[in-house]
């Protein structure tokens, strides 16, 4: 069994007890498959209810890559590709699944992980300004991720102004929430569930990182916007025959608003150890608040604490230093996070 402190990602642990309970306890259960069961029906209704959208399509799919670029391919058409940050997940840890769709990914500069209104405007005003656009791959979608690969967060205006523009250019934006637990927890967030159904064509709730086993949960407000949604679903082999297992785990996420709190220890966690670092005078990047830290490290400090820590490689900082990644999760301990610090 490993010994090192977890701190490498916030997928390391199982599930959350409640979750381990609950299907234990209906495992003899005998229910009809690929989420017509009960259980899924009832974690449909409470995540509805959770973003004040009852005629909302929910659909529960297994992890975050298959979501994405079976979202993204439903979405757009054969010549179309979605819009993205340089570095959005879909952008560099997916191993070309959506370009393996038959979809380019459109890349623009981030500032901390996050691309700009202004900058998607200009790139969809130049594409159709441009002579030789029948030429070229049509932008058809925005994505963006809350929180994002760097751990920061889209202010509610922010997101606002990105369905503005999408709604102008009659294109869909569509928000990654794989960690968006984290940000519902984090002080500094004020983007609700209701916001994103609000102001979003479609997005996903995470539960793989967020207390669940595996699993997301994608939520389209406007149930017409992507017909057959189920069936492109199975041709994707994204569709778990046996579905209840899913919706069990977001019946028990959801039940008492436990998804709402589920990130807090999390948020403390990394609170904690980031004004550590700052106080032991390491160089802290991204400005991130919610769960992931970011930090340049020694290379030599780093190997050191290698051996007693699991954290993740983020790049190169220059040829004696590296950025490093620590990220708590849901189930972080007072113990784990203290005996980090003292390493530190």
């Amino acid at each position: 069994m490993n010994r090192k402190l977890p701190f490498a990602s916030d997928y390391m642990r199982g599930a959350h007890p409640d979750i381990i309970a609950r299907l234990a306890e209906t495992n003899m259960a005998a229910t009809g498959g690929y989420g017509l069961d009960p259980y899924s029906e009832a974690a449909k209704a409470k995540i509805r209810a959770a973003c004040a959208c009852e005629n909302a399509e929910v659909e529960l799919l297994v992890g975050g890559t298959q979501t994405n670029s079976t979202v993204i391919d439903a979405l757009l058409r054969s010549y179309q590709g979605v819009i993205a940050a340089q570095t959005g997940h879909i952008s560099t840890h997916e191993s070309g699944a959506i370009e393996a769709c038959g979809h380019k990914v459109l890349t623009l500069p981030h500032t901390c992980g996050k691309i700009s209104a202004a900058s998607v405007r200009g790139y969809l005003r130049d594409f159709h300004a441009d002579e030789n656009r029948d030429h070229m791959v049509m932008p058809g979608m925005v994505y963006i991720s809350h929180p994002t690969e760097y751990g920061t967060l889209y202010s509610k205006a922010e997101l606002r102004e990105l369905h503005e523009i999408c709604a102008e250019y009659r294109i869909p934006l569509y928000v990654d929430g794989a960690r968006l637990a984290y940000a519902l927890a984090c002080p500094s967030n004020d983007v609700t569930l209701p916001d994103l159904a609000k102001y979003c064509d479609a997005f996903y709730i995470g539960g793989t990182k967020c207390g669940a086993l595996f699993g997301e949960a994608v939520v389209i407000p406007d149930p017409d916007r992507i017909p057959h949604f189920f069936t492109i679903i199975k041709q994707h082999g994204a569709l778990l025959a046996k579905g209840r297992i899913l919706g069990i785990q977001f019946d028990e996420l959801f039940k008492d608003d436990l998804y709402l709190r589920i990130g807090e220890p999390a948020i403390r966690a990394a609170d904690r150890i980031r004004e550590a670092l700052a106080a032991k005078g390491y160089e802290l990047c991204f400005g991130s608040p919610t769960n992931q830290i970011f930090c340049v490290m020694e290379n030599g400090k780093l190997r050191e604490i290698g051996e007693k820590v699991e954290y993740s490689f983020w790049e190169k900082y220059d040829g004696d230093h590296t950025v490093v990644r620590f990220a708590t999760d849901w189930a972080v301990t007072e113990e784990e996070t203290e005996a980090l610090i003292g390493i530190l």
